[in-house]
């Protein structure tokens, strides 16, 4: 149960803030300096057991007028990160996301960004469906966008791969997904677009064999219950494919969770970790958003069989907890000019977004996070001190997270967040931004190295 009194206290204890320093895309472009965020973002544990100690470097821009960044780290250190940026996109045949993507590339730890620029006419690849290094050094990545193949049952997507640490790339490659009753059709997207096409999404894992697994978003046919606040978007569920050929072919494995009543959209954008360490080595791990609470599946036989779902609350973030805040925000307007409707829940309660996670060499879990109160209120009104970016940290596999840090509390932010470990162990980069859609507000990537210890007796 949460106590917000012990929240309260823990809100006070700081984390030691280390400098780095770091030149963007901008100031390599131009030679001038680069804008440097105007207020320092402070994480601050909100619960801790006392036996890790995290250690920030300094928040520094990487990409200007960037949200929702995508991220890898390479066994060289080599940083890729993508978001996306204000511009349309170019025209093309093919679903792509209703904003251009920019890359950026760091070689030297975060110090120097270079962009990689678009082919004239060409969206390029979407790296919000997966981007990972293979045993051999190989780098991989799918576009997110899974479309409708030339016959049922059948996903066409496009595979990127580079084998000098993305200095070239070669892609699209055309691959194929077996999946039987997809549906392809029926939904918009939450911006309401039609939306054509099943989402791969965060991580691709490889096993010991060499198979690759990763997690696909969408439907299966029968699936056609509304979002509660988007009646045209249908809720998805979050299912798993598998590849033995580097990606060229993937295969439906089994749907890990759908349930029609939970949340307001389904079960989507989750993300897939491997535990090699522990009592359960091989287990994987699933974390997925709903559009309102976040949940968990595991599975202990490489992906065949999972776990019922479950609400994962980490450190006491009910979103329902509306009682919390409600005095706050009785008397805000949306930008409809409508006072919050107090018995709608859909806009009273909060949301966790986007999770990220992943297994560092020492065998600690790390989880990324982000929070909205409320769920839609929270862009005119970000101040309500849960809504922010998150980062948990669990010392036993999974089964609790007993460390957990804000990164941003009460500032504007999509709340979407990217975590990669270095080829120093337990040497985290995180990324997120600070800012939103809306016109004439600022919007930037920014980023900063996380490092873990134990604490000292």
């Amino acid at each position: 149960m949460f106590k917000p009194a012990r929240l309260t206290l823990l809100l006070c204890v700081s984390i030691l803030i280390s400098a780095t320093f770091s030149v963007s895309a901008a100031e390599e472009a131009t030679g001038t300096e680069a804008p440097i965020p105007a207020k320092q973002n402070v994480p601050t544990f909100i619960q801790s057991d006392g036996a890790l100690r995290l250690s920030f470097g300094e928040e520094h821009l990487i990409l200007p007028r960037g949200l929702q960044p995508s991220l890898l780290c390479t066994r060289a250190g080599t940083l890729i990160l993508q978001a996306q940026l204000p511009q349309k996109p170019f025209p093309s045949k093919r679903i792509s996301y209703p904003y251009a993507l920019g890359t950026e590339v760091s070689r030297d730890g975060g110090k120097h960004w270079t962009n990689i620029p678009l082919k004239p006419g060409v969206n390029g690849l979407d790296m919000e469906g997966g981007i990972t290094q293979l045993h051999d050094g190989t780098i991989i990545a799918l576009d997110t966008f899974i479309t409708p193949g030339d016959r049922p049952g059948v996903g066409m997507g496009q595979l990127y791969a580079s084998k000098d640490e993305w200095k070239s790339v070669q892609g699209p490659i055309n691959v194929e997904f077996d999946l039987p009753n997809a549906k392809f059709t029926g939904s918009t997207d939450d911006g309401g677009r039609p939306h054509a096409a099943h989402r791969a999404h965060r991580r691709i894992l490889e096993l010991p064999n060499g198979d690759l697994l990763t997690t696909l978003y969408g439907w299966l046919q029968g699936d056609a219950t509304p979002s509660t606040y988007a009646p045209k978007m249908m809720k998805t569920r979050v299912m798993l494919v598998r590849s033995s050929d580097r990606g060229r072919h993937w295969h439906f494995v089994v749907t890990v969770a759908c349930d029609p009543s939970v949340g307001t959209e389904g079960f989507g954008e989750a993300v897939l970790c491997r535990v090699s360490n522990g009592p359960h080595p091989g287990r994987l791990l699933c974390l997925m958003r709903t559009g309102r609470n976040l949940y968990q599946s595991r599975s202990d036989d490489e992906g065949r069989m999972w776990s019922s779902p479950r609400e994962l609350v980490i450190a006491g973030l009910d979103v329902n907890r509306t009682d919390l805040w409600i005095e706050h925000f009785r008397k805000f307007k949306d930008f409809h000019g409508k006072l919050l409707d107090e018995h709608n829940l859909d806009e009273l309660r909060g949301a966790v977004v986007d999770p990220d996670l992943i297994e560092l060499r020492s065998g600690l879990l790390v989880a990324a996070f982000g929070v909205r109160v409320p769920q839609k209120l929270c862009w005119q009104h970000p101040e309500f001190p849960w809504n922010g970016t998150y980062i948990a940290v669990s010392s036993d596999h999974g089964e609790t997270w007993a460390n957990v840090v804000r990164i941003t509390s009460g500032v504007l932010t999509t709340h979407y967040m990217a975590i990669e470990e270095s080829p120093t162990n337990n040497r985290l980069y995180i990324t997120y931004d600070l800012g939103g859609w809306s016109r004439g507000m600022r919007r930037d990537i920014v980023g900063r190295w996380l490092d873990i210890s134990l604490a000292k007796p």
